[in-house]
């Protein structure tokens, strides 16, 4: 009897510092700076496009690296939110495919990413957000109906929320989640994490609240995230919405998905960005 007990209480044990691991190590598991690495391994340079480093500071002081990347004759400008590991070094097939749409490119890395100042949390990077829409607004003259926020995973919850109280031209949602509690809940069912997370970072909720067009994008392959969030966001969002249905998984469906990713975002800001 004694040993049963035992072992109980050694199960117990291990569910309880399981808890607070979870609890206590949220952050190290949902961003991830280092992976593959925070160094810059490359530029636009380097896909024959210029572009100019950025600088920004936040409303609480920490400094931000982006980068600029016109187009000669452009469309609109596009702020880039990228996903939870790595940097904006590691986005240039997105930057390359958005530039053959003749959209200028603002991508830069949050708190703790990249060449940027400061650690990452959800606080912190819708201030970042923030930091980056006054650039364009109010350092380059960008008029808001002529941005397209776009967010890939992670990126499309901070680039929702931010739309929550600006007027982008557009807003485009790829790869994400509906929110931080419904994919932990999924991952780690055996436990209380709608208790235990600290985070929200709740795309479908930020994306209903919103007023412009929407584009969700999304894989029904999708290994990370399920296809089911991005339906639930597409159901959440008011019109004028559209869907863009991709193949290939959450890291690669943009680029196996070819021209009809590239179609797709094509036909989509043609008929709701304004014309000058």
């Amino acid at each position: 009897m004694s040993g049963l007990v035992t072992a109980l209480l050694s199960l117990v044990g291990a569910y309880v510092t399981l808890v607070l691991f979870t609890y206590f190590g949220q952050a190290g598991m949902l961003y991830l700076p280092d992976l593959p690495s925070r160094e810059l391994v490359a530029s636009p340079q380097e896909i024959g496009l210029n572009y100019e480093n950025i600088e920004l500071r936040t409303e609480d002081g920490v400094r931000l690296h982006g980068w600029h990347i016109p187009a000669v004759s452009t469309r609109g400008t596009l702020l880039f939110f990228h996903g939870n590991a790595g940097n904006i070094s590691h986005r240039l097939d997105s930057i390359r495919i958005f530039h053959k749409l003749n959209l200028s490119v603002f991508i830069f890395d949050y708190r703790g990413y990249g060449r940027s100042e400061g650690s990452p949390s959800e606080a912190g990077t819708q201030s970042d957000a923030r930091a980056a829409w006054r650039f364009l607004t109010e350092e380059r003259g960008i008029a808001p109906g002529k941005i397209i926020v776009f967010g890939r995973s992670l990126g499309a919850a901070v680039a929702a929320q931010l739309a929550t109280h600006t007027q982008p031209g557009a807003l485009i949602i790829e790869s994400a989640f509906t929110s931080v509690p419904d994919v932990a809940a999924e991952i780690y069912w055996w436990l209380p994490v709608r208790w235990l997370t600290r985070f929200d970072y709740a795309t479908r909720d930020y994306v209903a609240q919103g007023q412009g067009p929407v584009l969700v994008v999304h894989s029904p392959e999708d290994e990370i995230i399920p296809y089911r969030h991005g339906e639930a966001i597409f159901t959440a969002a008011h019109a004028p919405k559209e869907m863009l249905r991709l193949r290939g998984g959450h890291n690669d469906g943009f680029l196996l998905s070819g021209e009809h990713y590239v179609q797709g975002l094509d036909g989509f800001l043609s008929r709701n960005l304004p014309r000058d």
